[in-house]
């Protein structure tokens, strides 16, 4: 295990891991004095020079606040390969969960107007939206041409069908639909985990949230992402649920063959992978796509359903609610990217796995409407404090390829936390703080009890030290859904 007098401190919130050994690059890593000791001591700090040493490794090998351990890579490390030297692919930078990802919508609903009927709008979420570990979509099971063209299209996919807006797509990232997306390199196996669970929330740490905008930071930025004090929101956190789940685990055999075919030296077995320009490398991204589509598609589905949810609850239209997406970010990716690195303009593939990307308002891929203002950020915490509204900076570019932190990081392992508290203590301290929660299985939320997870203000106070991004805006959670 790495220790923290390896570590040099090289900045308020950075801290650099030299290079050692087989190490490529040097690693870094964005936190403070509060939360270095807990990533060092739970091996992120090692894992984050572990993926120093893939082949085609370029700047540094890092890890955001929020960062723990994680399969292979940390969650909440961030890595650039160069497919031009030799860069690898690696599913363990990606994740399980392939585009894990938030969205959130702002609304016209002023909270203290609505707040007598709280209850009633996480019911009716909570019957609009399935969730939970093997639950069904709220649309009928997909046909095989169907499950293709959600793997080739995406939120569109979803939009054609009357699942919202064509204005949706363009505050999502990538449009809501990634390139190069090849049905045929995902399984059967993963396409019949697909078909009946579009539309569905899974369970876990994901959940549909109404929040409160609580506190304004920037008034500005505020204002061009239609963020008012007061009024009600909708956050939602899922993925691309079994679909994605099994072309990661199909893929990571595939990768250990391949690993073992190109001679490829790891620290760890975790981190297998295979050339960018190689068969298998192709592959795994060609299905990774059609995952992330898949995954853009379900959160599609559900903001609509929450929507009509919400609407009916209110007995509002939809010009009353007003229910906008704000954004819609992926945090479970690897993309290719243009990035300055040696002073020289380079394709790169990106790999965030439990990380954000943070582009400055400057950058083509922002959405028009938040140009010089940044792309925005979702930072959700936990159920019991709030989440952060950021926007992407320069610094983030110039430090860590465009990315920022995807939330707050657990502190307590998921059985750490269900010894820690009983679930209806958990329930009892959530209502007194004024927030009604619906859960479909008791065990899961007491591992998502606000203990679990670091604190939310101190992960913004570090993202703004390091540069890599700025706070906008604080959401005060009122209503919880989770499978």
């Amino acid at each position: 295990m790495m220790r923290l007098s390896e570590l040099t401190q090289t900045g308020p919130a950075e801290w650099e891991i030299p290079k050692r050994g087989k190490m490529r690059v040097p690693g870094k890593i964005i936190a403070d004095e509060r939360l270095i000791k807990k990533i060092v001591s739970d091996n992120a700090a090692e894992q984050v020079a572990n993926v120093a040493c893939l082949p085609g490794v370029v700047g540094y090998s890092l890890a955001m606040p929020d960062a723990h351990w994680g399969y292979g890579f940390p969650i909440g490390g961030v890595a650039a390969t160069d497919p031009d030297q030799g860069g690898v692919i690696s599913p363990g930078g990606v994740g399980y969960d392939i585009n894990c990802g938030c969205r959130l919508m702002t609304s016209h609903v002023v909270y203290n107007d609505v707040r007598d009927r709280l209850k009633d709008a996480v019911t009716g979420l909570y019957k609009d939206i399935p969730c939970g570990v093997g639950s069904e979509g709220a649309i009928p099971k997909l046909s095989a041409g169907d499950v293709t063209g959600v793997l080739t299209q995406g939120a569109r996919w979803a939009v054609d069908r009357g699942y919202g807006e064509a204005a949706d797509l363009e505050t999502t990232e990538e449009g809501g639909r990634l390139t190069g997306a090849d049905p045929a390199q995902v399984s059967e196996r993963a396409v019949s985990r697909g078909q009946s669970q579009l539309g569905t929330l899974g369970s876990g740490n994901h959940f549909v949230e109404l929040g409160v905008v609580e506190r304004i930071y920037d008034a500005h930025a505020a204002e061009a992402f239609r963020l008012q004090e007061g009024t009600l929101t909708v956050m939602i956190h899922s993925g691309s649920r079994g679909l994605g789940y099994q072309v990661c685990d199909d893929y990571l055999q595939v990768m250990v063959r391949a690993a073992a075919k190109y001679g490829i030296d790891l620290p760890d077995r975790q981190l297998c992978c295979a050339p960018v320009h190689s068969t298998e490398g192709r592959r795994y991204l060609a299905a990774m796509a059609a995952a992330a589509n898949y995954a853009w598609a379900n959160r599609q589905i559900m903001m609509e359903l929450a929507r009509r949810s919400l609407r009916r609850t209110f007995s509002m239209d939809a010009k009353t609610l007003g229910a906008r997406l704000l954004y819609d970010v992926c945090h479970n990716i690897a993309k290719f990217e243009v990035h300055t690195e040696g002073g020289t303009a380079r394709r790169l593939c990106v790999h965030r796995k439990g990380a954000t990307r943070a582009f400055p308002g400057s950058h083509r891929a922002v959405p028009s409407v938040y140009h010089g203002v940044g792309q925005p950020v979702l930072v959700p915490g936990d159920m019991g404090t709030g989440s952060l509204v950021c926007a992407g900076t320069e610094g983030a570019m110039e430090k860590a390829f465009g990315s920022c932190c995807h939330g707050a990081g657990r502190v307590l392992s998921r059985n750490q936390a269900r010894k820690a508290s009983a679930a209806n203590t958990l329930l009892g301290e959530l209502a007194a703080d004024g927030v009604v929660v619906m859960a479909r299985n008791k065990r899961v939320l007491t591992e998502e009890a606000p203990a679990a997870y670091k604190d939310i203000d101190v992960i913004g106070e570090v993202v703004e030290a390091a540069g890599i991004g700025k706070r906008v805006a604080r959401l005060r959670p009122v209503g919880v859904v989770k499978g």
